[in-house]
């Protein structure tokens, strides 16, 4: 099976990068393994409780990705420099199940195992 991957770079509700990542996701899922990987201000994405009033959740959004297969993983320097912590096995509090905190160093590997990467930041 071929693998898209999409780095994410802006926090949600700034752009609509993580809302046009999240519908390239859904769509490749049908045929693709799909890694996503937020970098920078994306690591807000999948932040639990977040109850926009005029956008979708995206938090819950990744949920559903990452529900469906999608390996979804948050920087863990940029993470923790927004006051999200990760547990032993990557998993955190903060986000919704299924989407990690894990080291910068697994972008080089998603990227290298990749058919095609997608880069969506300002």
């Amino acid at each position: 099976m071929k693998t898209l991957t999409i780095i994410l770079a802006d926090g949600p509700y700034i752009s609509e990068y993580a809302h046009i990542a999240f519908k390239i996701a859904d769509a490749a899922l049908k045929r693709y393994h799909v890694n996503i990987f937020l970098y920078l201000d994306a690591v807000h994405i999948p932040r639990l409780g977040q109850s926009p009033a005029f956008f979708a959740d995206e938090g819950e959004l990744f949920k559903e990705l990452a529900e469906r297969g999608a390996a979804i993983r948050a920087c863990s320097r940029c993470a923790a420099a927004r006051g999200y912590s990760a547990n032993e096995d990557g998993s955190s509090r903060d986000y919704h199940d299924g989407i990690k905190i894990t080291s910068l160093y697994d972008l080089p590997e998603m990227i290298q195992g990749s058919d095609g990467v997608i880069t969506l930041c300002r």
